[in-house]
């Protein structure tokens, strides 16, 4: 039996290593070992917390345990893990955790809960499982992790995690940063030198800077007033309390203290609830403190405004606080500023803020201060960078704390400044393949918002797994129309006497002939002019046709040659054009070409394959669910048009409950009409009510709107 000086000796020393315990104990292994704790209580702990790893911890307890400098290094490898899980997901589990087990990554244990899992609940329920394994791991995992990622094929994950693409069985670790390289490297953009971040999660505020976040100017101070909920909008059901799950508390927990976070969490899990769970502790603390709060949640999509105000904050604010949205959609009866003044929270597009705020720089009445607000909530943080609005926000933001250091040493009052919170799903890597490049983009964007910590956090139970279903173009075995065009536009190149330097129907084929018609336009040269806007026009129906219908792309070729005779018919001489040699050649070209064009289009023999995969999926999709709801991902707007029509006009959809439409963005850079705000709104409430249960989309769909109904999605061009 041990003394009890032993004892003491062993608790002096657990207590000193509790914290590294906790993080690599594997409970269920240990629990085999300890014949002291009653089966019941086992069975708890094993609940409680599975699978937590052992064997590292056993190590860590010898009398050797890591250099500081080591464990650093381990822990930020483990950080990059979980930043860039949701792409290491999509691994091959099966090759992946059999290599692993092979090289003594991962115990029978592990492996056997891997495969459980991956059977029982896909792949990336066991992607997820490795992950969760391999990072407690014995010492050099990490470079044997990326080895293996190397080994079965996983080229794009194997460079993503720092792995050089050069590399032959090297370790992968010499392409990786030391930690001493890491924490000196540069981090900070523009005014936010001074920030010092050592690591996305390690640094906090001073207590002097955080007291900035905690005083308000004197004219913020609340009325005596007992009725804080009257005058809030009405509208949206009435919600008494927010309840969030361990993993949203969890990662809420910083910004509760009043830090500056960046909350990382995937799409669907609740980011926008956690946000206004802050936004009400933080207008109930101030408001115990008899001061008031002011908050600002800022969009970059006009949507999105709507979205927040009238699903999130409205119904579980509104019966204590005043909450107003405002985006450029809205017909304002009085100023933005009045609106700040009156409400508590208000939601509203970044662009707004801004031109306020510029307001109030430039001395005019109507202008908003950044120490008008307590509070900014950032949707879709990441964009803060690269010029965006969000990052002129934050420079102001940035600057001014520069300008109170400088008055505190002065001894002069500093003015207030808002807590930030940002919200994202994944900060991302901005196309970086090594490690120091990844940690420079998340650290920066993390500068860029003065934020101390990214705060992420596994969703366990609650992990939703959606199904993507992917329909790659494929090349035609026989193209005969597009064959057809080729021969036009290689007739076009002879006439105007222009080398052809790419194949025709890809994007480099565009640039180069809308660079073409720029130089000649300069140079006053019409015939090269003329040939290279008729040349581009042929490249987009090709493009239609290799991704879409035959039948859509002569449409679009079609309509573009009737209105450019149109356009030189002379209005008081009906059929009499008025056109040089070069549009006259060109008119004649299609002419002579369109009776074959129109035949071709009308072959099914020769139409794309994509679009029959993408029909039986459809098909398979509505028949098989009850409730179908999807989207479809599509690149271009005139592609996703003509998906629409396409599906509309098929009576095979119609009788399996299909109700197709489109959504594409407002931009009007496209030759294509846009889609205005109103018409967005329309078809998005259409789709959450059931009047749509398809909608087929470009990329303004993909980021941010909250469409909880939706429960398939496809790709349909790459």
């Amino acid at each position: 039996m041990a003394s009890d000086n032993e004892n003491e000796e062993c608790e002096s020393l657990i207590e000193h290593y509790r914290q590294r315990l906790r993080e690599l104990i594997r409970v269920d292994q240990v629990l085999d070992h300890i014949d002291f704790i009653e089966i019941g209580q086992k069975e708890q702990i094993k609940q409680k917390a599975r699978n937590e790893g052992c064997e590292c911890a056993a190590e860590y307890m010898q009398s050797n345990p890591p250099e500081p400098a080591v464990e650093a290094e381990n822990d930020q490898r483990v950080k990059l893990i979980e930043l860039l899980s949701p792409s290491l997901l999509n691994m091959k589990t099966d090759e992946v955790q059999m290599k692993c087990f092979s090289r003594e990554l991962l115990t029978q244990e592990d492996s056997e809960i891997i495969i459980s899992t991956t059977t029982q609940r896909g792949n990336i329920a066991g992607a997820r499982e490795l992950l969760s394994a391999i990072v407690k791991g014995r010492k050099g995992w990490f470079s044997e992790f990326l080895e293996v990622l190397r080994e079965t094929d996983h080229k794009e994950l194997y460079e993503l995690t720092g792995g050089s693409p050069d590399s032959d069985k090297k370790g992968a670790e010499e392409n990786l940063p030391s930690v001493k390289d890491e924490i000196e490297a540069p981090a900070v953009a523009e005014c936010s030198d001074s920030l010092q971040l050592l690591d996305i999660n390690v640094m906090e505020e001073s207590q002097d800077e955080a007291d900035l976040y905690e005083e308000a100017p004197e004219s913020n101070q609340l009325p005596t007033s007992s009725q804080p909920g009257l005058g809030a909008a009405a509208g949206g059901p009435e919600i008494a309390d927010i309840v969030l799950r361990d993993y949203q508390m969890d990662v809420a927990r910083p910004a509760l203290e009043g830090k500056n976070i960046i909350v990382c969490l995937p799409t669907g899990s609740g980011k926008t609830r956690v946000a206004v769970y802050i936004t009400k502790k933080h207008l109930d603390h101030r408001r115990a403190k008899g001061l008031s709060g002011k908050v600002v949640v800022l969009v970059n999509k006009v949507p999105l405004v709507e979205q927040h105000y009238s699903a999130e904050f409205l119904p579980f604010l509104k019966q204590t606080y005043k909450v107003e949205r405002v985006s450029g959609d809205c017909q304002l009866k009085i100023s933005f500023t009045e609106i700040v003044k009156k409400n508590d929270v208000i939601i509203c597009t970044a662009q707004i803020l801004e031109n306020f705020l510029e307001r109030s720089n430039k001395g005019e009445d109507e202008g908003v201060e950044l120490s008008d607000l307590t509070l900014i909530v950032i949707d879709e943080c990441h964009h803060t960078q690269k010029g965006g609005v969000y990052n002129h926000i934050m420079m102001r933001y940035l600057m001014q704390k520069h300008k109170n250091k400088r008055l505190k040493k002065e001894q002069k009052k500093p003015k207030p400044l808002p807590q930030i919170l940002g919200l994202t799903a994944s900060p991302g890597v901005d196309g970086a393949t090594k490690l120091d490049k990844t940690v420079d983009h998340i650290l920066r964007i993390c500068a860029n918002l003065d934020a101390s910590r990214i705060m992420t956090k596994g969703l366990g139970q609650y992990q939703r797994e959606p199904r993507k279903i992917l329909c790659p173009v494929e090349d035609r075995k026989e193209d005969p129309f597009g064959d057809v065009i080729k021969n036009i536009m290689n007739s076009i190149h002879t006439h105007a006497e222009l080398s052809l330097t790419s194949e025709f129907g890809t994007q480099i084929y565009e640039q180069w002939v809308v660079q073409k018609e720029r130089i000649a336009a300069t140079e006053e040269n019409q015939k090269v002019r003329i040939c290279s806007e008729h040349l581009r026009q042929y490249n987009e129906g090709l493009k239609l046709s290799h991704t879409i219908r035959m039948q859509d792309a002569f449409s679009f070729l079609n309509k573009y040659h009737e209105e450019e005779i149109k356009k030189k018919i002379i209005p008081d001489e009906e059929h009499v054009m008025q056109s040089t040699d070069t549009e006259r050649f060109l008119c004649n070209l299609f002419k002579e070409k369109k009776d074959e064009l129109e035949m071709l289009a009308s072959n099914p023999e020769y139409e794309n394959d994509s679009l029959s995969k993408l029909r039986s999926q459809i098909l398979r999709e509505f028949s098989s669910r009850e409730e179908a709801r999807g989207i479809i991902f599509t690149k271009t707007r005139r592609s996703a048009i003509a998906l629409s029509q396409w599906i509309q006009e098929n009576p095979k959809y119609a009788d399996v409950g299909v109700k197709a439409a489109h959504m594409i963005g407002q931009s009007d850079q496209s030759a294509v009409k846009a889609m205005t705000n109103a018409e967005q709104r329309d078809v998005l409430n259409k789709f959450r009510n059931g009047e749509v249960n398809l909608l087929i989309a470009t990329t303004v769909a993909e980021e941010g709107l909250d469409i909880p109904a939706c429960n398939f999605v496809m790709q349909a061009v790459p």
